[in-house]
């Protein structure tokens, strides 16, 4: 199937590469772009190979449609800015992609930060996958300038025994808590952390490997007497060394670190 690219024209209508021209109805001076209309609209942006693509990185993901990211940024972007709040309650989140809009609204959205924790609330129980999960903490920019709020927030999320809640709080601290104020807090969490999830293994991982890049020789007195599984350790270390952003010299000391025990991802 070609590519179908998406604009939106002066009369209100999203046309799409095949042709198709779906209307947003108005309402005075509000336009609210339906959910079902907005469902056609991906319906109609989906690649079969995009989404072959997106199910072997994406795996154990049901309903895949195979929209390319640019264009799920275009929309959400566009629901943010008009009658997003209908669109949150009528939307059925039966596709991937419908889930990640979703995600991308509720980060967006021109709302104060305790309505927002609101919205992520209702929000995390429809993340299954590691997608979604990052691409909404990415967003929260808000958690930068209301650290105390947010971590009181993310307290309960940092002993979930489900995997993508307990990934969402990981990649949290990864996105916006690895800072002078946060560091002895962040790593305490981390070592606190025992999930067999492989999403959460790699996401702690990923997260030591931040405070490596930031505070190494702090993050270095760590890594000499942390309490991370075996595997977890193995990757975090393996992403210290894989990085460009530390020197040989530092990578040949982060290997004499390395724990008998041996990992292969």
């Amino acid at each position: 199937m070609p590519k179908s690219p998406l604009t939106v024209s002066s009369e209100g209508f999203f046309t799409t590469g095949f042709g198709w021209m779906i209307k947003i109805a108005a309402s005075q001076d509000k336009v609210t772009l339906m959910s079902e209309d907005y469902k056609q609209t991906l319906l109609a942006l989906a690649e079969p190979e995009y989404r072959d693509f997106n199910t072997k990185l994406i795996p154990d993901t049901p309903n895949i449609l195979g929209v390319r990211l640019p264009k799920l940024q275009q929309l959400a972007k566009r629901i943010s800015k008009e009658d997003w709040r209908d669109y949150l309650q009528r939307t059925e989140d039966q596709f991937f992609e419908e889930v990640l809009i979703r995600a991308m609204v509720v980060a967006d959205a021109p709302i104060n930060e305790h309505e927002r924790l609101t919205l992520i609330t209702d929000l995390i129980p429809r993340i299954n996958n590691w997608a979604a999960c990052d691409t909404l903490c990415g967003r929260l920019k808000g958690a930068v300038a209301e650290q105390e709020l947010y971590w009181e927030y993310l307290s309960p999320y940092f002993a979930s025994s489900k995997e993508f809640e307990l990934r969402f709080s990981v990649v949290m601290l990864l996105c916006h808590f690895i800072n002078e104020t946060y560091l002895e807090r962040v790593l305490a969490v981390l070592d606190g952390i025992k999930h067999d999830g492989y999403y959460v293994s790699m996401a702690v991982a990923w997260a030591v490997s931040y405070c490596f890049f930031k505070f190494p020789e702090r993050t270095l007195a760590y890594l000499r007497t942390c309490g991370l599984d075996d595997r977890t350790y193995a990757r975090a270390l393996q992403k210290i060394i894989d990085s460009h952003r530390v020197d040989g010299e530092t990578k040949a000391l982060v290997k004499t670190l390395r724990r008998t025990w041996k990992v292969n991802s």
